[in-house]
């Protein structure tokens, strides 16, 4: 046998060698709950610390005056409205999109889409820069600013929305990093910015030291100045390669098909803060009719909100990019138990300090009053509400879940139920001369009607794609051929 030549063999038609295995990711292959976790907690400090800003505003607006406090009032529903679009609408649309395009391998189009978001933040933030700057004079007049107190809001209105392209364009950059699974950057850039804007805006607003006093313009101006150095670390982050994703600017060619994949879901995300606002001042106004002790013990009682909102926002934010790289590789299955694990894991981390707060009240109402009417109103709040609050971070959730899934007209479409409801029952309560009680169980029972239906609009809506069915070939035509 040693004495049989060798067959040589073409080097062409030599087998090919095994392909690579595919990298293992810990948001595509790991466990669910730990990854969630590990995803998750950056997010709490960094939106807690978004909370303190607007404690710490609170606090050193009203040396400025009454006048003062009353202009913040007037100007934060508009401000709370662009934060929320920006950063968890459009935001979370844009890490949606990233995160499916990496899923499915391609990081060639998560670069390419990356360079559109930042297209539309930009021009997300031309429209409320433009539309502030002519008619927000105008809005503020409606909601009932007059006087000094008209004047402080449009001083504030100039210069922050003068800016607003800057909150736009520092958002999505955000939204891009979180779609690659990167949540300490963002997370650490937002406690950074809310170390800087209550220093920067206590100084300028105050006029500390030698820096003269600018009023509500200097604390705007403090805003912005810390939105610039963020946007300045995180644009060197991602155009030095440092990021997964790269945004392609250079050479970069419109593609509308990009700004499709982002829009179908910011566009429609959009709509959920909006009507958030509408619901909250639909209920304020409602109220208001029973005196200003009831009204501030509802305001103490709700101030729980912001504390429970970056709780529910940080499981939400963490669900994106874990769905969304699911859904972009087509493990579906996965896709929906990462939903229900972290609207689980939401709703017990919501609803255990809400509870908490329902049979202590006291922890939360002795931070913010003395009166005895308006505690006795926050006591009357919070034990009717607080055990529901859980009902909010399972919607939250699911909402958060849905933007990854590229699938989130249900929850925003429950989000409208919510706003429905609360008009039309409010309605009827008033007409038949309810107490503040009845209005506290009707704002109870619209968090469980949220929640509910936003777990609904996920089980009824499909992740994956549409079966299609397989041409069947005549048996006499396969023969023939």
């Amino acid at each position: 046998m040693s004495d049989i030549a060798e067959i040589p063999v073409d080097e062409q038609e030599r087998p090919l060698p095994p392909p690579p295995r595919p990298v293992r990711s810990a948001l595509t292959d790991g466990p669910i709950l730990r990854t969630l976790l590990s995803l998750a907690w950056p997010n709490v400090i960094g939106l807690s610390a978004g909370t303190c800003v607007v404690i710490a505003e609170t606090s050193y607006i009203g040396r400025l005056g009454v006048e003062s406090l009353a202009a913040m009032a007037l100007v934060f529903p508009c401000v709370i409205l662009m934060m929320t679009m920006s950063g968890g609408a459009m935001g979370g649309a844009v890490a949606s999109a990233i995160a499916r395009a990496l899923g499915a391998g391609d990081r060639e189009r998560a670069s390419t889409l990356a360079a559109h978001a930042l297209l539309i933040g930009i021009g997300f933030g031309l429209v409320f820069m433009l539309g502030m700057l002519v008619f927000g004079p105008r809005l503020l007049e409606m909601l009932g600013g007059r006087g000094h107190v008209l004047a402080q809001a449009i001083a504030y209105t100039q210069v922050f929305f003068g800016g607003a392209v800057l909150p736009w364009l520092l958002n999505t950059m955000a939204g891009v990093l979180r779609g690659t699974g990167n949540m300490k950057l963002p997370s650490l850039l937002m406690l950074n910015s809310a170390t800087w804007q209550i220093l920067l805006g206590g100084t300028l607003g105050l006029g500390l030291g030698p820096v003269p006093q600018f009023g509500m313009r200097g604390v705007a101006a403090g805003a912005l100045i810390a939105y610039t150095a963020n946007i300045g670390v995180m644009s060197w982050y991602l155009f030095s390669g440092r990021a997964r994703v790269v945004p392609r600017l250079r050479g970069l060619r419109i593609q509308w098909a990009m700004f499709f994949d982002i829009l179908k879901v910011g566009a429609i995300a959009c709509f959920s803060p909006l009507q958030s606002v509408l619901t909250i001042s639909i209920f304020t106004h409602m109220l208001a009719k029973f005196g200003t002790a009831i009204l501030a013990g509802y305001g103490v009682g709700a101030r729980l909100e912001f504390l429970l909102t970056s709780i529910a926002f940080s499981f939400g934010i963490a669900c994106v990019p874990m769905v969304g790289m699911a859904i972009g590789a087509g493990r579906i299955a996965r896709a929906r138990r990462i939903a229900w694990i972290a609207s689980v894991a939401a709703f017990v981390a919501v609803g255990a300090p809400a509870c908490l707060v329902a049979i202590f009240p006291d922890l939360w109402v002795n931070i913010f009053t003395d009166s005895v009417a308006v505690r006795a109103t926050s006591h009357q709040y919070l034990s009717t509400v607080g055990p529901f609050y859980a009902f909010f971070g399972l919607a939250t959730t699911m909402y958060f879940s849905s933007q990854g899934a590229a699938k989130v007209i249900g929850p925003v479409l429950a989000q409208t139920a919510r706003l429905i409801y609360i008009a039309a029952a409010g309605w009827w309560l008033s007409t038949h001369d309810a107490t503040a009680q009845s209005f506290f169980w009707l704002a109870a029972s619209s968090m469980v009607l949220l929640g509910l239906l936003s777990c609904s609009s996920v089980v009824l809506t499909r992740w994956g794609p549409r079966e299609s069915k397989a041409a069947i070939r005549p048996a006499l035509s396969g023969a023939a051929d």
